[in-house]
């Protein structure tokens, strides 16, 4: 089982979900990103997702863009994000899934990519703009190395296509809960637990996190109840970095989350 599998595993042992957060690495700059990851690690997260910064990350909203942008700017790349987790390793065991773009992968090579990043420390990837059907030698590449290839459902996936998601996946299963792109949302639609229930009926004894618009205790505590295995939130911790808040304020607010998966 792996590491990501695990820390699913130990949640449900706990009686929650479990925590996944979202951080764009390189944000606001190399050194500080680290930091507001490994103060989110104590806080409570129990898998980190660290973003690639992309020119075009067509998946992603308003917030997610700027901090990829800026990081960009910075100098960050591929291989310094890496780098990056090679770091953070020294300091933390908590599963590491870096969420990015096709480009980079194919302009490295899959098989160097994988084997690089899983040297590096890397437990996962999920390829926001990679179909299923056009994953099948990455995912070659990621068994081979150990490391998990997680595949994205949507509202739009019907429960036949949830199933080859499903069976495709490896980690968990990514649940886009709403059409468009990542960011915060107010309301959460009442459609989210039908749709919890369709991916887990899909999914058997594969985890189902849910994504896209979980910003707040409340709709954490919403997705408990309707079943989710585990949440993602990004942008709403990103904005808080953005805003300037230091890791002390931003891992106050991840215990909140953390406190919410009960």
């Amino acid at each position: 089982m792996s590491e990501i599998r695990n820390a699913f595993k130990k949640a449900r042992s706990e009686g929650r979900c479990a925590l996944v957060v979202y951080l764009t690495a390189g944000y606001p700059d190399r050194e500080s990103s680290l930091e507001y990851m490994l103060s989110c690690v104590k806080a409570g997260a129990d898998v980190l997702e660290i973003g690639v910064p992309f020119t075009d990350p067509l998946a992603d909203g308003p917030v997610i863009q700027a901090t990829s942008a800026a990081a960009l700017k910075n100098g960050m790349r591929p291989g310094n994000v890496l780098d990056l987790v090679k770091e953070l390793r020294r300091s933390t065991k908590v599963p590491v899934v870096l969420m990015g773009y096709y480009n980079p992968i194919f302009q490295i090579g899959e098989a160097e990519f994988v084997k690089r990043a899983a040297e590096s420390g890397v437990d996962g990837l999920i390829v926001a703009d990679l179909s299923l059907e056009e994953s099948k030698d990455l995912m070659k590449h990621c068994r081979k190395r150990q490391v998990d290839l997680i595949q994205l459902a949507a509202p739009t996936s019907g429960d036949e296509r949830m199933r080859e998601l499903a069976e495709a996946t490896s980690g968990y299963l990514y649940l886009v809960s709403r059409l468009g792109t990542t960011g915060q949302s107010k309301e959460m639609s009442d459609d989210v637990e039908l749709l919890i229930k369709r991916a887990k009926t899909a999914a058997g004894d594969m985890p189902v996190a849910v994504g896209f618009g979980i910003s707040s205790p409340s709709h954490v505590k919403r997705l408990v109840e309707f079943g989710a295995d585990g949440v993602i939130i990004g942008s709403s911790i990103l904005k808080k970095v953005v805003e300037g808040d230091g890791p002390e304020k931003v891992a106050s607010f991840v215990r909140g989350l953390r406190e919410a998966c009960k």
